[in-house]
């Protein structure tokens, strides 16, 4: 998988298919929890996130993992032209099913369309990789695509998706070739869905999780 190619492009692309729903489903959680200390972001891409992430909590320290190295420094450079501090974030360019994470527990993670990357067999290996870096108390979100259960929205979702897959298979060459939900192993690491919001349909999720010891 790799996004260089895209990156680019990605926020205009962006911007035609969806408008401002996919940054609505990346920050709908951002006012509503307690601010966290040590913040682990995976598949950031290029920076939008990050930016309201670290307007909304100053006092964070932020660990970016991402493997597109030009997604980082259209990262980076998001960050100085909104006047925010480089030194609260670390930036990792690194593959998440091979690096090594940095030695310490992290009180809230991050993986926004992201997930929605990798077959079933990577999506367990990550997960599981995740959650052993989460503190006893973390939460994560989670935003991403998903197929609602049944009539129209089901099939409209089904068409979007499939057409998503087939783009960046292509271009940034994804192994996944259908979305896998990630639910079951979220709650078999010890997270329970705390809130979920949907848009457009029910094709586009925001999910609040966290592990028991946050009831």
């Amino acid at each position: 998988m790799n996004f260089d190619r895209i990156a680019p492009h990605y926020r205009w692309l962006e911007m035609l298919c969806a408008g401002p729903l996919l940054q609505r489903c990346r920050t709908a959680f951002l006012g509503e929890m307690q601010s966290p200390r040590h913040v682990l972001i995976v598949g950031e891409g290029n920076g939008r996130f990050l930016v309201d992430f670290l307007r909304a909590h100053p006092e964070a320290q932020v660990t970016c993992v991402e493997a597109s190295a030009a997604m980082l420094r259209l990262a980076r450079a998001r960050l100085a032209a909104n006047g925010l501090d480089a030194r609260r974030v670390e930036f990792l360019q690194a593959n998440i099913l091979a690096c090594t994470l940095p030695h310490r527990r992290f009180d809230l993670l991050v993986t926004h369309f992201f997930l929605d990357c990798f077959r079933a067999d990577q999506l367990a290996a990550i997960i599981a990789r995740l959650a052993a870096s989460a503190a006893p108390e973390a939460r994560w979100l989670v935003a991403d695509f998903r197929e609602p259960a049944s009539g129209l929205a089901k099939w409209r979702a089904r068409a979007v998706i499939q057409s998503l897959y087939f783009f960046f298979r292509r271009v940034a060459r994804l192994s996944a070739t259908h979305l896998t939900p990630p639910d079951a192993l979220l709650a078999r690491h010890g997270f329970i869905l705390r809130e979920r919001r949907t848009w457009d349909w029910g094709l586009l999720h925001s999910d609040l999780w966290g592990s028991y010891l946050t009831l």
